[in-house]
């Protein structure tokens, strides 16, 4: 059964009888995961207090017993795009049949989108949510893109950021309809009057770089203009074929390149010395039949990597990042560890958040138990729903409007 906990302001008790507790922090711990067998950890007022062994744990109230359980960071989904109406099931049937994925089905969920009430796509918003709650997911980003028009870009935005705070701003998803043959008229309504109206309801600014969308040169503009407005950029890049999208989210130091799935040796080295993560979706390689992004080259040349569902009604349609977990074991060449690193840690350093993540003195009381001894039963029994229970501090407060 899942579980969920929203501590009072004078909550503190202990988990105790941890069976192996990841902490991300290898001065706490063995290994990448900073691994404590047998742990306890102390939670104070929604904060770490205190992570150690259960033989050294202090004293705290209202312990409870995990009875040997492994304890992980809730997961960090740093790419969804959560606020859409309508179904794209056809779709996927017809690519399991095949016929190649395109990105042109997003204009499909543009007109369910833009005949939805808010009521609707409020409600499809907080289901969805509250799938990823009970998938592990404690941080959650979502994107606006599927109204592109400024009115319902912004009423996107403006939804999303009652229930998370990690909101992008994506009007640059592809060209409408309305639009068809004039572009660079649609990019100039994205980077003017479309982000003023977006941006008091967004954190970041995005663009989708790819072939059927939009070209280096007019995501750099948009992006650009984002950052003019107090935004930080993050890029779809190089999902559906080599581009310049990977060059670009570097040189404008983007927080994440998403996707990354056809990369040369120059897009690796670039990614590897910058700060821009590389984040792999690969439940749009699962749903697309294509190929998956080759972490293996990634990790070694030394670039940072996050996983995140990229849950979407037309390529991703999955809250799960237990899935994402097992199929970057399993078809992008990751340990077990380096995929759950990339889950929860990873996903943090792709939002540029220092408070998740991770399990130390101070951070967030972000917290998933699992019904295994082991963060290695994510990938060894993919499938299984083996998320116990889910501990989250109070929401990180929404956007200002």
């Amino acid at each position: 059964m899942n579980n969920s906990w929203t501590p009072k302001v004078s909550e503190s008790f202990a988990l105790v009888n941890i069976g192996s507790l990841v902490t991300n922090d290898p001065t706490l711990g063995d290994g990448l995961l900073g691994l404590i067998p047998d742990a306890a950890v102390v939670i104070d007022e929604g904060r770490i207090a205190w992570v150690g062994r259960s033989s050294d744990a202090p004293d705290a109230s209202g312990a409870i017993d995990l009875e040997g359980r492994a304890v992980l960071p809730g997961f960090v989904d740093s790419h969804a795009h959560l606020v859409f109406a309508g179904d794209r099931a056809d779709e996927f049937a017809a690519r399991m049949s095949g016929e190649p994925y395109a990105a042109g089905g997003i204009r499909r969920t543009v007109a369910a989108t833009r005949s939805a009430t808010d009521e609707q796509l409020a409600a499809n918003l907080h289901r969805l949510a509250a799938e990823l709650r009970r998938s592990g997911v404690t941080t959650f980003e979502t994107k606006s893109g599927y109204g592109l028009t400024t009115q319902d870009e912004s009423r996107a935005l403006r939804i999303a950021s009652d229930v998370t705070g990690e909101t992008t701003y994506l009007g640059a998803h592809v060209v409408p309809a309305e639009f068809e043959g004039r572009p660079d008229d649609y990019v100039s309504l994205v980077a003017g009057a479309m982000l003023d109206s977006c941006a008091p309801h967004a954190k970041w600014i995005d663009v989708f770089c790819d072939r059927g969308a939009f070209d280096v040169d007019q995501a750099r503009t948009v992006l650009l203009a984002g950052i003019a407005a107090g935004l930080t950029p993050r890029l779809h890049a190089n999902q559906l074929q080599h581009g310049g999208g990977v060059q670009l989210a570097v040189e404008l130091d983007a927080a994440s390149a998403d996707h990354c799935t056809y990369l040369d040796d120059a897009d690796i080295e670039a990614l590897a010395g910058s700060t821009t993560v590389a984040t792999l979706l690969p439940g749009a390689e699962f749903s697309t039949r294509s190929p998956y992004p080759d972490a293996r080259r990634l990790l070694d040349a030394g670039a940072t990597i996050a996983l995140a569902t990229d849950c979407n009604p037309g390529s991703s349609y999955t809250t799960s990042m237990a899935l994402m977990v097992a199929l970057a074991v399993r078809d992008m060449r990751m340990t077990p560890d380096e995929a759950v690193w990339s889950a929860t840690q990873g996903g943090a350093k792709a939002l540029r958040r220092n408070d998740i993540g991770r399990i130390f003195v101070g951070a967030r009381a972000d917290v998933i138990s699992l019904n295994a001894p082991s963060h290695v039963h994510l990938a060894y029994r993919p499938g299984v729903d083996l998320i116990d229970r889910v501990w989250q501090s109070p929401p990180t407060p929404k956007v200002a409007a």
